[in-house]
């Protein structure tokens, strides 16, 4: 099967490659719909769509938090808009639109009443239901301190134990559960990954669609190097309880938080577990502090942090692989078949693409490109490359290499082809 990404530019000259220009093709809703059908055409054809259902996986991740975040925090309003009325037009049966931002996104902000409306009238239009769903269990409103549990009951998803087959074994240690997520309590977290145990909590939205799209917002990422095609599935996922992110501890310790040991440290991460214990009540936030106390006094690199956001990562990005593993091959009983499952596509956002501190702090970089992949390895490994990115460097890249072996690869560019 051959693996393809095509890539178009939004962009004449290079002297047009900036943040203004970029930002009003945003705001061209006719020509945002023209580049998307000439990125995707001969390729996601109306045969393909027409009387199906389609999960259409955006990145949602959060709110705005600052003014740059309406460019390259999410998949952008107006180009999702477009590719949703691109895909309308070919007929689909219904339109899944869903995804699990982290458990303090505050939806509604997230979310506005003009897109919304938008959405509602789009639908109308073409006579075919948009349902909108958010796939969290989980949500946490860190301003106010209130957790809500079991938004989606456990009914609405389907738990794959992948045992052996995860990324994760090679890290899993048999007297001690390392495996950490930020906000989250370890002990819940201990159950679902262990020796011989890796279990993910998969919406069953993505077993009742006959094609899935991600409509990925193209950024750096802290924990392993960029999210796109491959990262933006982790959404799929809808109980962070389920999604090892780091391992506590040092490097000399089995654990990817930071390099060396270091006692200030070990007693910070020693808070922040009890603190995670107590989300929700009064003492949580006041455990916190001491727990960042600590970790101020163990005189931490800028780039270091208590979530492992730092080049040393040795965990997201095995938990991410693990899941791109479930979305291609995996079955609605609970299990890996041998041979693919599903149609899955992307069609990347990188008009403005995200850079520095990403994912939940970028800056803006005007990138200038839409792109289109039926397989997120490539797509993940030419995104890598625009964006300067050493791929031996970054291990999810570096193993997504391999799932590339066999296949017949070609990447156009304006429609030029190489193979």
């Amino acid at each position: 099967m051959e693996a393809y990404t095509n890539i178009q530019t939004t962009y004449t000259y290079t002297s047009e490659l900036n943040e203004d220009n970029m930002a009003t093709v945003y705001s061209n809703e006719e020509y945002l719909k023209e580049i998307i059908s000439t990125v995707m055409s001969n390729h996601l054809t109306k045969e393909k769509i027409t009387g199906k259902k389609i999960l259409l996986k955006p990145n949602w991740v959060s709110h705005n938090k600052v003014e740059k975040d309406e460019v390259c925090l999410r998949t952008n309003d107006a180009f999702l808009l477009a590719a949703l009325e691109v895909l309308l037009q070919m007929q689909p049966k219904e339109i899944v639109l869903g995804d699990a931002p982290i458990q303090g996104c505050q939806w509604n902000k997230m979310l506005n009443t003009e897109f919304l409306s938008k959405v509602d009238y789009l639908s109308k239009k073409y006579g075919i239901y948009v349902n909108i769903k958010d796939f969290r269990r989980v949500i946490f409103n860190t301003e106010i301190n209130q957790l809500e549990q079991d938004k989606n009951t456990i009914e609405d998803f389907i738990i794959f134990d992948i045992g052996e087959k995860s990324y994760l074994e090679n890290v899993s240690d048999d007297s001690r559960s390392l495996f950490r997520v930020t906000s989250y309590d370890p002990s819940r977290l201990a159950i679902s990954h262990k020796k011989g145990t890796h279990k993910y909590c998969i919406t069953k939205e993505l077993f009742d669609a006959d094609v899935v799209i991600t409509v990925p917002k193209i950024k750096t990422h802290q924990k392993v190097g960029l999210t796109n095609a491959l990262k933006i599935l982790v959404g799929v996922n809808g109980d962070k309880d389920f999604l090892p992110h780091h391992r506590r501890g040092s490097i000399e310790e089995g654990g990817d938080c930071y390099p060396n040991k270091n006692l200030f440290r070990k007693l910070s991460e020693n808070i922040l577990d009890y603190a995670n214990t107590k989300i929700g009540k009064d003492s949580y936030k006041a455990l916190l502090k001491i727990s960042n106390i600590f970790w101020r006094i163990s005189r931490p690199n800028a780039e270091q942090n208590l979530a492992a956001g730092w080049y040393g990562n040795d965990t997201t990005w095995r938990m991410v692989l693990d899941i791109n593993q479930i979305v291609l091959y995996g079955k609605s009983d609970g299990t890996i078949a041998d041979n693919l499952q599903r149609e899955l596509y992307s069609l990347c956002d990188g008009i403005i693409a995200g850079q520095g501190n990403g994912p939940l702090n970028p800056e803006p970089l005007p990138l200038g490109i839409v792109a289109f992949s039926n397989n997120s390895a490539l797509m993940d490994i030419v995104a890598g490359y625009l964006m300067g990115m050493n791929i031996e460097k970054i291990p999810l890249l570096k193993n997504a290499v391999k799932w590339l072996e066999n296949k017949e690869i070609s990447v156009s560019l304006n429609k030029k082809k190489y193979n």
